[in-house]
């Protein structure tokens, strides 16, 4: 494919190296590797991170892999020879540790942010959570935030993932819409005899939650479901048991497994896909988070309706074309599980939509259209882009150099050890 980006270096700095077993996270990076790869570009990425025996083979995306050290000169020296092009941080808080570097090394480069969820976001929601507040604007102006909204600032362009906190960015915090790039997990369309080779209703059984225990909504998810919603719906629906899996339980994980009462922690699932498949329902009531959620694209994938909260579908979907239903309460919880599970004529209902959903948000090849014209545009006009978004090159200036004498002060202490 012949692209602007052809033979174009582009260098991510990565938090983890990506595992697309274990989390959404991973998948989406591996989403966007693809793309780069479609476009033609040399992609390298560098983590200062150690592997792990989950991380992807990342050579049939021909990646090129480097070694990155925090707080180290060395990293000055391999980000000058790689010369690149195009920089892309994996989150804020890889920018706030590498930009100043990336800035000094490769001035030229444009730079790209892409923040997965915001952080910000995320954690302000978890507070409220832990408060029992309803009032979001309590918790968002935090230093969290400060730190986010700078690291957004200082980069050309920032990839979201929800149309949702791209309004909060652009209508509360007066980012330039310029800068921002909406871009949701990239799926495959799914074809009528895909849908055609789902599991039916008879062929499937029990409730499912997926989800990465290092991520706490999941954890706290896990824990709403097994002390509020479950001892009551297990004895509507008598012998039904709750699948819970996930890569990285901790002890606190592995305690709420009770096989007497149906709530069986399995753990890491070899094959997301086909664990949700055998599901009748998702039930996946997001207590606090930001973003979109990879566990609701797979349930659609496999066609498994799913019950979540307002928070989970954001910018996912609203009532009428969620594949199963969005609750807020307890009650409604129970009363849709029971429906969900035990009537299928819902059921059925229900599941069409998944494949209407999936296609019309996350078609890849559209996506990935959109994403081209818009980021090439910007990489092509780059220096009236950066004239046009002046404030950029003002945080870059100034919240780079505390960023760089930080990391030059625990580089000398480093020395002395």
């Amino acid at each position: 494919m012949d692209t602007v980006f052809k033979n174009k270096r582009i260098v991510i700095i990565a938090q983890v190296w990506p595992e697309s077993n274990s989390s959404a996270a991973g998948k989406r990076m591996l989403q966007l590797l693809k793309t780069f790869q479609e476009w033609g570009m040399d992609i390298f990425m560098g983590c200062a991170a150690k592997r792990s025996e989950f991380s992807d083979d990342l050579t049939a995306f021909g990646v090129s892999t480097f070694e990155l050290w925090l707080n180290d000169q060395r990293s000055d020296t391999i980000l000058k020879e790689l010369n690149a092009d195009i920089v892309m941080y994996d989150r804020f808080m890889i920018e706030e540790q590498y930009g100043w570097r990336v800035q000094q090394q490769c001035p030229d480069a444009m730079t790209i942010l892409d923040t997965e969820d915001l952080h910000f976001l995320r954690y302000a929601r978890q507070q409220m959570f832990k408060d029992n507040s309803t009032d979001l604007n309590q918790y968002l102006y935090s230093e969290r935030t400060k730190r986010e909204l700078a690291s957004i600032m200082r980069c050309d362009v920032c990839l979201l993932i929800s149309k949702w906190e791209y309004q909060l960015l652009v209508d509360v915090f007066a980012i330039k819409a310029s800068t921002l790039f909406v871009l949701p997990f990239l799926e495959k369309p799914l074809s009528k005899l895909e849908t055609l080779n789902w599991l039916n209703f008879e062929q499937r059984e029990g409730f499912v939650f997926i989800g990465n225990f290092i991520h706490e909504p999941n954890y706290q998810t896990v824990l709403y479901i097994k002390k509020h919603i479950w001892p009551i719906l297990r004895k509507q629906l008598k012998g039904v048991k709750m699948h819970i899996y996930g890569a990285y339980p901790t002890q606190k994980v592995w305690q709420l497994h009770n096989i007497e009462q149906g709530f069986i922690i399995h753990g890491r699932a070899h094959d997301a896909l086909e664990v949700v498949s055998k599901a009748k329902v998702m039930l996946a009531p997001i207590v606090f988070g930001a973003g979109i959620k990879g566990k609701f694209i797979d349930a659609m994938q496999v066609g498994t309706p799913s019950i979540s909260s307002s928070i989970g579908a954001e910018a996912m979907g609203d009532s009428l074309s969620w594949p199963g239903f969005i609750a807020d309460n307890i009650h409604d919880y129970i009363e849709k599980s029971v429906l969900l599970y035990t009537d299928k004529s819902v059921w059925l209902e229900k599941q069409a939509k998944a494949a209407q959903l999936l296609n019309k948000e996350y078609n890849a090849e559209l996506l990935c259209q959109d994403f081209y014209h818009w980021i090439s545009q910007v990489y092509l006009e780059l220096a009236e882009h950066r004239k046009n978004n002046f404030l950029s090159s003002v945080f870059l200036h100034h919240t780079a150099l505390s960023s760089k004498y930080m990391g030059l002060w625990i580089e000398e202490k480093n020395k002395g050890k």
